[in-house]
């Protein structure tokens, strides 16, 4: 490999790589916010966080990774431009076209990445996630409960107390239920306990032979004491219910046979992010160069517009198409043609050199 390639390539590759890390530290958060939500209401039990939310990151990575690379080649080209590197490689023949394949070597590994992710390791975690979340309900020990201690319900509305458990977290004895509703509170006592979970996602806990003392919070001694052989007690809602024909948990192989208009959105959904890498890459060339009197940051702003302006219309598309607005046919190429076509263009008018001009006689 040429030196100048090599350079060139490690060049982009670090900076690529340097935004790539700051894009996943900021998804994080949010992501990590959106799980912690989940748990706070019950939907996601609390011994799945970490593995929720690293099957959450996967989805995010058709997104994040085009915007990754088109931001570090925005930034390392610019720099060879802003520290003059540009100019004199061109003084000496080598044009922004030379640099089509070390932009290549760094592009076509990663738009196969966003591809695999896009198509299959994403659907794969969505898919995983789910059964994760439906199994998990159905266990009491990832729920959050353990034997011996104090559980606050989600959304602060009780506490739940469990003297023993099998190793399955199904069965349960010895429970304890504290619940408030506004002015008044339900104590419930029972000697064992199952949790059974419904196909529409609900959990409820059988309790039996136990007592339900319930009554006014603070003032009045209206209370009611019952003594049950069977008793269920709802839990908060969960995200158990897995729809096993629904697009976004589907194999992309599945889809292509699957003629439903929200299967063909979803298809050409997953489609769209690598072509979007791939346009956005060989634009960010051409946008990245900076006379030297012009301001550092103008292209770069216009390219982040056009990302975001993209995956827009993406998500609109998509939108259309399992709406039956737009034919499944037509899909998303009328975005994403245009656009790897004017990529083209604009890097091929980039990179041709200034012809030498004749001297006047």
């Amino acid at each position: 490999m040429p030196k100048l390639d090599t350079y060139l390539f490690r060049e982009f590759a670090q900076a690529t790589f340097a935004v790539l890390v700051v894009l996943m530290v900021v998804s994080l958060g949010g992501v990590f916010a959106d799980v912690l939500g989940d748990i706070a209401r019950g939907r996601v039990p609390a011994g799945m966080m970490l593995s929720q939310l690293g099957l959450q990151v996967l989805n995010y990575l058709p997104l994040i990774l085009p915007l990754g690379l088109m931001i570090g080649l925005l930034l390392s080209v610019g720099r060879l431009y802003r520290d003059s590197e540009m100019p004199v490689l061109t003084a000496t023949g080598v044009g922004p076209g030379r640099m089509l394949r070390p932009v290549l070597m760094l592009v076509v590994p990663m738009v196969t990445i966003i591809g695999l992710c896009s198509l299959w390791l994403g659907p794969w975690a969505r898919d995983y996630s789910q059964r994760m979340i439906a199994e998990g309900n159905r266990s009491l020990l990832l729920a959050g409960l353990e034997a011996g201690r104090f559980v606050e319900l989600p959304g602060g509305r009780g506490v739940v107390y469990v003297g023993g458990m099998s190793n399955d977290g199904s069965q349960m004895a010895r429970v304890f239920v504290y619940q408030q509703d506004g002015e008044r509170m339900d104590v419930t006592t029972s000697a064992t306990g199952t949790l059974n979970l419904e196909d529409s996602g609900n959990r409820f806990l059988e309790l039996g032979d136990g007592f339900r003392v319930e009554g006014p919070l603070r003032e009045g001694l209206d209370f009611r004491m019952m003594r049950f052989a069977s008793n269920e007690l709802q839990l908060p809602e969960t995200d158990g219910r897995r729809d096993d024909d629904d697009p976004e948990t589907s194999p992309t192989v599945a889809l292509f046979g699957d003629a439903r208009p929200e299967a063909q959105a979803e298809l050409h959904y997953r489609i769209a992010p690598p072509l979007l890498a791939l346009a956005f890459a060989l634009m960010a060339v051409p946008l990245a160069r900076s006379p030297p009197r012009q301001s550092r940051y103008g292209r770069t702003m216009l390219a982040f517009l056009g990302y975001f302006v993209s995956i827009n219309l993406t998500m609109l598309g998509q939108d259309w198409i399992a709406d039956g607005k737009l034919a499944p046919g037509f899909g998303l190429w009328w975005l994403l043609l245009p656009l790897l076509a004017f990529a083209l263009w604009t890097y091929a008018r980039d990179g041709r050199l200034p012809r030498p001009r004749r001297a006047a006689r």
